[in-house]
């Protein structure tokens, strides 16, 4: 993964007024810290790094430009506001070019599996120990033709050269299970509402049929 480049400004008010301000000019306060030095306060261009960050994933790698000092960072924490969706802040950590980062790299799973079964994709993410600039956006799992009872385990991905898998080798990634058929549902639903002693109240159609005249043909002789 190539870092990409983004300048910043470096942040000189704190304080939630001087946040807000930030944030108004469409701009996003952030920190770098690591490797022992003290942390490094900056500004953000909000549109740049929004891109960014969606380009590069939960573990975008940026190359940013504090006003002619170069560092290269790794996003660790993105704040965004609940309700806006706009970013608050985020967090980097120091690398250097080479050195080895431990991080969470989500799953994506690819391909059709059989026909009537489901594809559960039960460990969304997996840890990994990789060269900072050797990140993978994803790691990928390919179900195609997959048939029932098919398990995908950590210890069958395929990780990029160089790259550790950290995550326990038995944890299930992905498991391709049997579809159930809606009569199947609707039996256990109504098993599972039988034993709690769960009972329904006859619909207005039902009780309109139980009450109407019998036809002239269906009368007792």
């Amino acid at each position: 993964m190539a870092a990409e480049k983004i300048a910043a400004e470096t942040r000189t008010e704190f304080g939630k007024g001087a946040a807000r301000r930030i944030r108004r000019a469409d701009k996003v306060p952030a920190v770098i810290y690591g490797h022992g030095n003290a942390p490094t306060h900056i500004i953000l261009p909000g549109h740049q790094i929004m891109l960014a960050l969606k380009h590069g994933g939960a573990n975008a790698l940026l190359d940013i430009d504090v006003e002619g000092d170069s560092h290269l960072a790794l996003t660790k924490q993105v704040q965004i506001d609940p309700i806006k969706r706009h970013i608050e802040h985020v967090d980097f950590v120091a690398v250097r070019r080479g050195e080895k980062v431990i991080v969470d790299v989500p799953v994506h799973v690819v391909g059709e599996a059989d026909h009537e079964t489901l594809v559960v994709l039960d460990s969304p993410v997996v840890s990994i120990e990789a060269e900072a600039t050797h990140i993978p956006e994803f790691i990928e799992v390919s179900v195609e033709g997959a048939e029932y009872g098919t398990l995908v385990h950590a210890s069958d991905l395929v990780l990029p050269k160089g790259s550790e898998l950290l995550t326990e080798p038995d944890t299930l990634i992905v498991n391709v299970t049997q579809q159930q058929s809606q009569a199947s549902l609707d039996a256990e639903l109504e098993e599972a509402e039988t034993e709690a002693g769960i009972e329904h109240d006859e619909s207005e159609t039902e009780a309109a049929e139980g009450d109407a005249p019998a036809e002239a043909g269906d009368s007792e002789e």
